[in-house]
């Protein structure tokens, strides 16, 4: 019998204050320019050597001798998405409303460098390498061209994030510019209209995500910087860089301004923090910067006054939301008068003397959305840095880069005066969050990055401090990692400890009932996420995760009374409704859950996942045509959707397409090899046709990884045609 089991988780898809800017050097200001903007993950400064750092990075070090090395360059957060929406919008977190990597969504309407450039007569790319980017999150906005297909589907079983090597992304971004080059390169006819003249400018923006955890770099970087991983990683990453700078260099039409930073740093356990996230001290917040213009001959032109080929090194406070007004103010753009920042392309006297005029916002929201302990936001004011958290930080950094001593309390007036600087900026509290389908939620999961929807306190205590709670988040941190690694047993023990002593820490719940459900343990999960409830965290989504575990245990009409009242309300979720529509599905109401189904894919229509479950009911229902074409929907949505491969076999074997079945699944098997249905159907259509040659890897590996549980009398079955075979 074919195998088809299948009704899935929806994988949803101070500048100006007012003032102009001041005038660009002649050097920098042109329209005639491209813009390429690079964006090096969990980068910290004193990686680089042209920072004093350990890796090897000879394509940034001689970048920074061809521009402006900024040494005190700031992120204001210390996550993914919260920060590159800073550099892309020239807003502050609490200006563009995301303040975490899961929860929060760009608005379409918001205006970008990508927005703006393109109406400036830009053509627009981006090529990222990691899913917090993802463009379900929004920040493709102005883009002609988002390439973020490091493949929709993921084994559930991996706390990993899907990610691709920066020589892939480089490799993309290297061959659209080099496409793109020359006069009338604009993939076709220019936006006026003509196919010849002028090089159309274009804005490229490139996003690297190796050096982030876990640090596996590659052949011979692992050797080189053996017990150093990080390092390597950076070191890898300025090699796959090396091709694009050197491509860019030799464009023979327009010159280029390059930006390269980092959207935050990496603790590596400085302040007990292993990566990133829950504090905001200079190892996460501190950035390198470096500012370059090359390529037709104008990288060769003295820089500022100085010699070619010389470097320019720039102590000047830089932040995050300085990038666009620079990048508008080197094509000759005034600065809008509601973006913060300041363009930083003036002679570095104007700079310096303006220095003590930049105050910045920082903040750290992760631990208090996602486990309920306290907020932490901030602000430096030249080498001044206070961190408002219950236990006050204050760090003078001119004589105390490291921050190991606190001075709050000391100069009480100082305390006032810093604490008055960050209050003007009148941050509000995160706002409600979007609740994230399963599918997001575990891609999100590895270290930490998980929607843990904690509840606002009326007042925080020293007990709330991070800094009281940082073995906590290691805690966390060593179960992810233990849960990596197959140790199932110890994630499970770890995060029971860390629900002793935090039964409020929603997180924990919902890592536990992942790991629960990904072991088959159903009920466990169910156990688990009731435990929350009893506990006081009554979040929507996790009454939703408790329906889904409820509904795949087999208590369907449970599911259905819990997950009704959430899908009532106007504004529920898709995952929500998705999650709903699989239990009327499996309570016998077809036509209610294809009414749910059909509304998820109004809300997600770049979704595959409800054209997958429009494809099942299809199926079960006789209907071959209409499956087929909600497959094949699914798989023009996401070529790398596995279960729409399954599905697509499936339908094939019911027409009595032998081959092409066994063509879909072994493509949907490749995709995902916990597709246990496709295994299971590989293995059972080889043995069928006496080809147990073929039969035995798939029926061994389905034997051995699908759930006892969920898959009893099929394992049985494989247990026989091996004995038989």
């Amino acid at each position: 019998m074919t195998r088809f089991r299948g009704l899935v988780v929806l994988a949803l898809v101070m500048s100006g204050c007012g003032h102009p800017a001041p005038q660009a050097d002649l050097l920098w200001g042109t329209p005639a320019q491209n813009i390429l903007l690079i964006t090096i993950d969990t980068l910290r400064a004193d990686a680089l050597g042209s920072y004093g750092g350990p890796a090897a990075t000879p394509a940034l070090d001689r970048l920074a001798t061809e521009g402006v090395r900024f040494t005190f360059a700031h992120a204001h957060a210390v996550t993914t998405l919260s920060s590159h929406a800073s550099i892309l919008t020239g807003l502050y977190p609490f200006q563009h409303g995301i303040r975490d990597n899961s929860g929060y969504r760009l608005p379409p309407d918001t205006q970008t460098a990508a927005t703006r450039l393109r109406q400036a007569g830009f053509r627009t790319a981006a090529f990222v390498g990691g899913f917090p980017l993802n463009s379900r999150f929004g920040l493709n906005v102005g883009f002609d061209v988002y390439d973020d297909h490091f493949g929709e589907t993921v084994a559930p079983t991996d706390f990993v994030m899907p990610e691709r090597p920066a020589s892939e992304v480089v490799a993309l971004a290297r061959a659209w510019i080099v496409g793109s080059s020359g006069p009338g390169r604009s993939g076709g006819a220019d936006r006026a209209g003509g196919s010849g003249g002028a090089a159309q400018p274009w804005f490229v923006w490139v996003h690297l995500f190796d050096p982030h955890a876990p640090y596996r770099p590659p052949p011979p970087f692992d050797a080189q910087y053996a017990g150093r991983p990080y390092y390597g990683e950076v070191a890898a990453t300025d090699a796959a860089l090396a091709p694009l700078l050197d491509a860019v260099r030799a464009s023979p039409s327009l010159p280029t301004l390059i930006i390269v930073t980092g959207d935050h740093g990496e603790s590596l356990g400085e302040h007990g923090e292993m990566s990133h996230g829950l504090f905001a001290y200079e190892s996460t917040l501190r950035v390198p910067l470096i500012i370059a213009k090359v390529g037709a001959k104008v990288g060769q032109r003295p820089l500022q006054g100085g010699s070619p080929g010389g470097r320019e090194v720039s102590p000047v406070p830089a932040r995050h939301i300085d990038i666009l007004p620079t990048i508008l103010d080197a094509i000759g753009q005034p600065t809008p008068g509601d973006l913060p920042g300041r363009t930083l392309l003036p002679s570095t006297e104007r700079r310096v003397a303006t220095s003590t005029t930049r105050p910045s916002y920082f903040e750290a929201m992760g631990a208090t959305l996602n486990s309920g302990w306290a907020p932490l936001s901030g602000v430096l004011v030249d080498r001044d840095k206070l961190i408002d958290v219950p236990i006050l930080e204050r760090y003078d950094l001119g004589v105390d880069p490291g921050e190991q001593s606190n001075l709050a309390g000391r100069v009480a007036e100082r305390d006032r005066a810093l604490s008055a600087r960050l209050l003007e900026f009148r941050a509000p509290s995160p706002g409600r969050r979007v609740a994230e389908d399963p599918d997001t939620a575990a891609r999100l999961r590895a270290l930490g990055y998980v929607s843990g929807d904690a509840t606002a306190k009326a007042r925080y205590t020293e007990a709330d401090d991070p800094k009281r709670l940082v073995d906590l988040d290691r805690s966390v941190h060593q179960a992810v990692e233990a849960f990596g690694d197959r140790r199932a047993a110890d994630a499970v023990q770890i995060y029971e400890k860390i629900i002793a002593r935090r039964p409020d820490m929603a997180l924990a719940y919902r890592h536990l009932a992942f790991v629960e459900r990904q072991l088959g343990h159903l009920d466990r999960a169910v156990d688990v996420l009731e435990r929350a409830l009893q506990a006081g965290i009554t979040q929507p989504s996790l009454l939703a995760e408790l329906g889904a575990n409820l509904t795949d245990s087999g208590r369907v009409a449970q599911g259905i009374r819990l997950l009704e009242p959430l899908a009532a309300d106007p504004h529920a979720d898709a995952d929500t409704l998705n999650t709903l529509a699989i239990a009327y599905a499996r309570a016998g109401r077809p036509a209610d859950a294809g009414r749910l189904f059909e509304r998820v894919l109004a809300i997600n229509p770049e979704s595959s996942v409800p054209l997958e479950n429009l494809g099942v009911l299809a199926l079960e229902r006789g209907d071959l045509a209409t499956a087929q074409r909600r497959f094949a929907s699914a798989v023009s949505v996401d070529p790398r959707s596995s279960r729409a491969h399954s599905g697509l076999g499936a339908v094939a074997r019911r027409r009595g397409n032998r081959g092409m079945a066994i063509d879909e699944w072994t493509t949907a098997v490749t995709l995902d090899r916990t597709n246990f249905d496709a295994l299971y159907n590989l293995g059972v259509t080889f043995a069928a046709i006496g080809q147990m040659g073929a039969a035995r890897p798939y029926l061994e590996e389905f034997l051995r990884t699908a759930p006892p549980d969920a898959y009893a009398a099929d394992l049985q079955e494989v247990r026989r045609l091996l004995a038989k075979g």
